[in-house]
C-alpha cells in the first residue's frame, strides 16, 4: 500500500505503505479476518550461549570489564530486528544477511544466528516489525469516521511512505519464492485489514458511511492503494488529479461518502490552512 506522513519504526526508519489488495504471488487474497504474526525464531543456538547475551531475560543490560555492554535476550532481540528492517527499508529484503545485521550492529554474526538461527526467519520478522510500525501510523485511534479514513489516506499519499511502499512490493514478489515471507506478508495484510474493517464499522454505526459491507468497502480502499502503490519504483514524473486523487475517490465510493466531502477532508490534511 502506498502511505503517508513518515512512519517511524523502532529503528527510526520512516515507513510508509505499499501492500494489498491484489493478492501476492503466494495466492494472498485482498486483506480479510485475522491471522496471527510470524512466530518468533527458535530458541538459542548452541554455538552461543545465553550468557553471552546477559544471562536471564529478567536481568538488566550490564557493562562488562571491557565496556561492551551485555543486553537483556529480549532487547537484543528487538534491536537485532529493528536493524533488519532500517536494511530492508534502506535496499530491499534481500539486503538482510546475518553479517550485514552484525556489521551495523558491531557484533559478531554468531551473535545473530544465536537469535535467529534461520536467517529466512530474520527477513520474515523483519518485514513484520517494519508492517507493523507502520500500521500504528495508519490507523488513529480517535476521531471522526472521516477524519480516521482522511488520515489514512492523507499517510498513503505522503512521500516519506514510499520507502515502505517499496518493501511492500519488495515482500509481494519474494513470496512466489520464500514460503516464511509469504506467511508475514498474509499475517500483516490480514492484521491490516482487521484495523480498516474496524473503522469503516465505526463509520458505519455512527453514520457517516453508508456502506452496508464493511470488509467489501475495505478491500476495495486497499485494492485502490496498492494499485497506486504499484508505480512507486517509476522514476518518471507523472502528476495529474485522476492518479493523485484515486484512492479517495475509491474510499468515497466504497464508503457511501457524499462526492467532495472526502477529498475536502485530505486536502485539510495534506495542505493545512496557516
Amino acid at each position: 500500500m502506498s502511505t503517508p506522513a513518515a512512519i517511524v519504526s523502532a529503528a527510526g526508519v520512516a515507513a510508509g505503505a505499499g501492500r494489498g489488495g491484489a493478492g501476492s504471488g503466494a495466492g494472498a487474497a485482498p486483506r480479510a479476518g485475522v491471522v496471527s504474526g510470524v512466530g518468533p525464531a527458535s530458541g538459542p543456538a548452541s554455538g552461543v550461549g545465553v550468557a553471552a547475551e546477559g544471562g536471564r531475560s529478567g536481568a538488566a543490560s550490564v557493562a562488562t570489564p571491557t565496556g561492551r555492554v551485555r543486553k537483556r535476550p529480549e532487547e537484543r532481540r528487538a534491536e537485532i530486528l529493528d536493524t533488519a528492517a532500517a536494511i530492508a527499508l534502506d535496499g530491499g529484503l534481500e539486503r538482510i544477511t546475518l553479517r550485514a545485521v552484525a556489521d551495523r550492529l558491531g557484533v559478531a554474526p554468531g551473535l545473530i544466528s544465536h537469535y535467529f538461527p534461520v536467517a529466512e526467519d530474520l527477513v520474515a520478522e523483519a518485514f513484520a516489525a517494519a508492517a507493523t510500525a507502520e500500521r500504528g501510523q495508519l490507523f488513529a485511534a480517535s476521531g471522526t469516521g472521516v477524519q480516521r479514513i482522511a488520515g489514512f489516506i492523507a499517510r498513503v499519499r505522503h512521500p516519506g511512505s514510499h520507502d515502505m511502499t517499496q518493501l511492500w512490493l519488495n515482500a509481494r514478489h519474494l513470496s512466489r519464492f520464500r514460503p516464511a515471507i509469504a506467511a508475514a506478508l498474509r499475517a500483516q495484510e490480514e492484521l491490516d485489514r482487521t484495523q480498516l474493517v474496524e473503522l469503516i464499522e465505526a463509520g458505519m454505526a455512527s453514520g457517516e458511511f453508508a456502506t452496508t459491507d464493511a470488509l467489501t468497502a475495505c478491500v476495495r480502499i486497499f485494492i485502490a492503494v496498492d494499485g497506486v502503490g504499484s508505480y512507486v519504483n517509476d522514476e518518471s514524473s507523472f502528476e495529474h488529479p485522476a492518479y493523485e486523487g484515486f484512492v479517495t475517490d475509491a474510499a468515497e465510493w466504497a464508503l457511501g461518502i457524499p462526492p467532495g466531502a472526502l477529498h475536502a477532508a485530505v486536502a485539510a490534511l495534506i495542505s493545512p490552512t496557516p
